[in-house]
């Protein structure tokens, strides 16, 4: 990133807990730990500004003073992401409220309506005030604009939301009779006469219209980006250093359409968190670091956050065992990071977060903890030179986040199928396999790949759709699931069976879904097995591969291949137990010419290739409890050992080759 070095380290530091005795220690730990960049002023607001227009910048100019002597470049935050007591006092309505009509009280953070606009009206006089004062400071080389925007307060369903909503589809359908048409108000007697007759899809008696569910989605994502928008305008008026926001691609937080936000950025920066509710929180690690590339366009990119040991957010919060921490650290390397920050600095003693980890522990720096931030940090500094270098893959996954929230809504054939679910299934397969892949929009590029593979699309346009068919005429692969080009995005079924708008793609036709119940199964001929779907298929000009052995539809396709123009499209139309979707997968990469870098296996181990410059460097992560051993001849960056042609790996380590020719 520009004005960091190489790859480059980093902390929230929230010394507004502190006092000012602690900070001078703090700035010379910082030091020992090689910390470049520091987040300040995040969570400033009621410091910063005590009473309505009234601004103290003593402490914040101590801080960023202090760090600048240093040598410590700043993030610097708005401050804007939670609002102070004095606000919500004077203003109860700027207050977010809920699908169910309640309204959320202060107490928290993020306690604002994004279309409120007497909290736009103070949030914005804080910002101008901020970057009045320190946008030409030589310290500050990146603006941060609120923090997670979109966190807790993505969706509110108040009156000055239902304004905006109302102003939004204004725009977009022009007419009511467009918008009528397109929510397909004809059913249960919703047709609108009049844009003041539309609400935000609040609780109802029964499922809510499903193609205003995900406008208001639509809407909500627009909404914010447009705060950062207006924040960022302050910002460039009294700035030249980049402008970003930690966006939050993660399994648990699916309310932003990030594809339309990463535009925006001048940086792509992302906070992530292992998440132990997952069947397998490292391998959504990968997956999350290989999506914000994605957003990032292939290029650089920043963890703008992730935990030292435990969170303390989660049913039951891990502490990360020896190693853990540099292996996560490293794997977002790996996959294109080139800043690796954590929150926070300093363990806090009170508040919400007081059991969340830290650089600095509870117990202080004679700790584990400590010593292996030291080691991270030492690491870090033998990889610079991977800096500016970006990731290899052959392999292209479509992503979604308006497939997410049509495919996830109230009314569907099985609860039990979720969007996400699938394209981790899919994404795991390719990653076992040892191969890297790309995760894009759907509409995006694909040329330069061998193989797309295309999980639980439920929604896509007429336009993606001739892209993909395209892609594969032209010699390209496919492996498309189930659920796939079912709606159009008016959430609008597309007729002549499923799956919709692939059906000349993949030489199917669906004419009924077959959802199972919980823990039914059923076999394939081929030997496999399956669960949560069925379809009844029958195939136009694909070959069967596999049929179902049992269950409702015996004999019946399960797995197709077609060929179309010069390429080939797979049809997985059930959900695959995971060794025969990796499998499958395998079948298809070959085919597609994919080599992968990696050894087949569980996903214990990670294998990775950056490359630019006339350089190129192989990562390999062993997450396993065995070592294990991978051709390769260069030298390890860590170590500084010459490898001729086979490298060792410890168990639990990571080794980082600059690759040379053998």
């Amino acid at each position: 990133m520009r004005g960091l070095p190489g790859i480059s380290l980093g902390c929230d530091y929230n010394f507004e807990q502190w006092p000012p005795e602690v900070w001078a220690e703090d700035v010379v730990l910082m030091r020992e730990a090689g910390i470049d960049l520091v987040a300040v002023n995040i969570f400033g607001w009621s410091s910063i500004e005590p009473r309505p227009g009234e601004y103290d910048f003593t402490a914040l100019d101590r801080v960023i003073g202090l760090l600048h002597r240093h040598g410590i470049r700043i993030n610097l935050g708005t401050g804007t992401s939670s609002p102070p007591p004095w606000l919500t006092t004077r203003h109860p309505e700027i207050l977010p409220v809920m699908a169910d009509g309640t309204t959320r009280s202060p107490g928290g953070r993020q306690a604002w309506c994004p279309s409120s606009p007497v909290f736009r009206r103070h949030a914005l006089a804080l910002v101008e005030q901020v970057a009045r004062r320190y946008g030409s400071h030589p310290a500050v080389v990146l603006w941060h604009v609120s923090n997670e925007l979109g966190c807790h307060n993505a969706l509110c369903y108040d009156e000055a939301s239902a304004a905006a909503f109302r102003r939004w589809l204004e725009q977009r359908y022009v007419s009511i009779e467009a918008l009528n048409k397109a929510w397909g108000t004809a059913f249960w007697s919703q047709r609108y006469d009049d844009w003041s007759e539309i609400s935000p899809p609040r609780l109802a008696l029964s499922a809510r219209n499903p193609a205003q569910l995900v406008d208001f989605q639509r809407f909500s994502s627009d909404e914010l980006l447009g705060w950062y928008r207006a924040e960022a305008a302050v910002l460039r008026r009294h700035t030249t250093a980049p402008v970003t926001t930690n966006f939050m691609v993660t399994a648990h937080i699916r309310n932003l359409d990030y594809w339309s936000w990463a535009p925006e950025m001048d940086v792509i920066a992302n906070d992530h968190y292992l998440d132990h509710r997952l069947g397998d929180p490292v391998a959504e690690l990968s997956f999350a670091a290989d999506l914000t590339r994605g957003l990032a366009g292939g290029a650089p990119w920043m963890l703008m956050e992730q935990s030292a040991g435990a969170v303390n957010w989660q049913p039951h919060n891990l502490a990360k065992l020896p190693g853990q921490m540099l292996r996560n650290s490293l794997t977002h390397v790996a996959r294109g990071a080139d800043s690796l920050c954590f929150f926070q600095w300093r363990a806090s003693v009170q508040g919400a977060e007081k059991f969340h980890s830290a650089l600095v522990p509870h117990a202080g720096t004679d700790t584990v903890a400590w010593r292996e931030v030291l080691d991270l940090s030492a690491t870090l500094t033998t990889l610079d030179e991977v800096a500016g270098t970006t990731v290899r893959a052959d392999v292209a996954l479509l992503f979604s986040w308006e497939s997410w929230w049509s495919a996830d809504t109230e009314a569907r054939p099985s609860q039990d199928v979720r969007y996400l679910a699938q394209v981790h299934a899919a994404y795991n397969a390719i990653r076992e396999l040892g191969a890297t892949a790309d995760v894009v929009a759907p509409g995006a590029d694909l040329s330069r790949y061998r193989l797309v593979v295309v999980p639980c699309l439920h929604m896509v346009s007429d336009a993606d759709a001739a892209g993909l068919g395209a892609y594969v005429a032209g010699g390209g692969h496919a492996v498309v699931t189930f659920y796939s080009g079912i709606v159009d995005r008016s959430d609008r079924v597309r007729l002549g069976g499923y799956p919709g708008a692939f059906r000349d793609l993949l030489g199917v036709v669906a004419e009924e879904f077959f959802p199972l119940l919980p823990g039914d199964r059923v076999r394939l001929a081929g030997g496999g097995s399956a669960e949560l779907w069925t379809e009844r298929l029958r195939t136009t000009t694909a070959k069967t591969i596999d049929t179902y052995a049992d269950g409702p539809l015996p004999g019946v396709p399960a797995i197709t291949r077609n060929t179309h123009g010069e390429g080939a499209a797979w049809y997985v139309a059930t959900a695959l137990d995971p060794p025969s979707l990796r499998d499958l997968m395998d079948v298809a990469l070959h085919e597609a010419g994919v080599r992968p870098i990696g050894a087949p296996g569980d996903g214990s181990v990670e294998v990775v290739r950056r490359a630019g410059g006339g350089r190129s460097y192989i990562f390999v992560i062993n997450h396993g409890t065995q070592p294990i051993e991978y051709a390769a001849t260069g030298r390890e960056l860590t170590t500084g050992a010459a490898v001729s042609g086979l490298l060792r790996v410890p168990a639990g380590a990571v080794r980082v080759v600059r690759e040379e020719p053998s």
